[in-house]
């Protein structure tokens, strides 16, 4: 594995855990993950796949309305550089370039790939100092037209679990 390559998954260990999700649509009041009768338990789980070479993220959605998803983060080994193959219990595919800096998480779709491109999207979430949350929002464009507000998503790691190489689940390391 080049440098950069094994240099920019290193960097994905901080997502490795279980999480709570929280989504915020505007003009309507929260739709919060949890047991305390205040919705439905959305939950998201980040583990390293085939031998620690890919990010996997499953999410488990308990309304009808909205799709269960599998996520796959690979890297370009020639550049570090990340994409995420998405998939729903729609049948949606698609493909967002993704980043991971100081912090911040994007993914951005601007282009047609496994299914046809309606809208353009994009997601800036910003991990907590202490790691255990991310605080982000959806925005969607048409054409080429300006970004708007979708929706806001923060994700809250669920007790028991950590960032690293290993979460309390058991999750095989990432090979160094």
């Amino acid at each position: 594995m080049t440098g950069n390559r094994a240099d920019a998954l290193a960097r994905l260990d901080v997502f490795i855990g279980d999480w709570s999700l929280e989504a915020r649509f505007p003009g309507r009041q929260p739709a919060p993950s949890g047991a305390a009768g205040s919705g439905p338990t959305v939950r998201s789980r980040f583990e390293w796949a085939l031998g620690g070479q890919f990010l996997l993220q499953h999410t488990e959605v308990p309304v009808p309305e909205a799709p269960d998803s599998l996520a796959i983060v690979g890297t370009d080994p020639r550049t570090g550089g990340y994409t995420q193959h998405y998939y729903d219990s729609r049948g949606v595919v698609r493909l967002y370039a993704m980043s991971f800096a100081d912090g911040v998480w994007t993914l951005t779709r601007e282009a047609p790939d496994f299914s046809p491109l309606d809208f353009r999207q994009r997601f800036a979430g910003t991990f907590s100092e202490d790691g255990d949350t991310i605080t982000g929002a959806w925005e969607k464009g048409r054409g080429d037209g300006e970004w708007e507000h979708d929706f806001a998503l923060t994700y809250r790691r669920t007790r028991g679990t950590s960032a690293g190489p290993r979460g309390s689940w058991g999750a095989a390391p990432r090979p160094g």
